[in-house]
């Protein structure tokens, strides 16, 4: 089974600490909201756990490996990555940027083989995009675009997840249909960690909520467990009323 480990992760950079003794597992079957407002250290936790910052203390061991230790296509093959910012070069077709996801396979647009072919076809089938893949990106809404890279991750056919800010700037609509697609990906036995800003969405699809502040992880669990008002007071600064599962934003304190 490949699983993240992280223990007592620290980053420092430049004289200031970005990530401080921060802790966390990630299973398959898991999917985990990674929580906290801007600044918090959520990409530094990320981007620490998978080797692409040098730690300055810790430990990762990722599929049993330290993260450090791998290159970015056995990283690849172990964990799909969908970085905050996801620029688009040129506007190639859809199944030319889902094909990007067989990087980890020495696999190139154009040069599919066809175990590599057949894992592009059934990324973009899980992700709704069948009827688009001649479709150029600069043709696509945002939505559709966010499904394009949940396709590209997919068809890397790695265990696990990680997403940062996955449904940024979308309408709640399309958060939904990313979120679903996230979720199915966990269902068929996939481990999925995800930072949010929609709390609430967090709430309905998280098994795991992991909060965020000032470099630490101040707290970890179910919703259940540690989705409270006095909680989204010290994290967020804001009156919240909580429900089970159920969060209503009242305003700042």
């Amino acid at each position: 089974m490949t699983e993240i480990i992280a223990k007592n992760l620290g980053l420092t950079k430049d004289g200031a600490t970005l990530l401080e003794g921060a802790c966390f597992t990630l299973k398959p079957g898991q999917l985990i909201a990674l929580l906290g407002p801007n600044g918090a250290g959520k990409t530094s936790l990320i981007r620490t756990t998978l080797g692409m910052e040098k730690r300055c203390s810790g430990t990762v061991n990722l599929g049993g490996t330290d993260s450090e230790a791998l290159s970015p296509m056995e990283r690849a093959r172990r964990v799909a990555y969908l970085p905050q910012q996801r620029p688009l070069a040129w506007p190639n077709s859809v199944r030319d940027v889902v094909a990007l996801g067989r990087f980890a396979y020495g696999a190139a647009p154009g040069r599919l083989n066809p175990k590599d072919a057949k894992a592009v076809d059934t990324a973009l089938e899980l992700c709704d995009l069948t009827e688009l893949t001649t479709r150029h990106t600069d043709t696509l809404s945002g939505g559709e675009v966010a499904r394009v890279h949940c396709a590209r991750a997919f068809a890397a056919e790695a265990p696990l997840l990680i997403a940062d800010e996955p449904v940024a700037a979308l309408d709640p609509r399309q958060q939904f249909r990313i979120m679903n697609i996230i979720q199915a990906f966990v269902d068929r036995g996939g481990g999925a960690l995800v930072v949010l800003h929609d709390i609430p969405l967090a709430a309905k699809y998280a098994s795991h909520l992991i909060w965020m502040q000032d470099g630490r992880i101040a707290a970890e669990g179910t919703p259940e467990q540690t989705l409270t008002a006095q909680r989204m007071a010290d994290i967020y600064g804001v009156r919240a009323r909580i429900d089970g599962r159920k969060v209503e934003i009242e305003g700042a304190i």
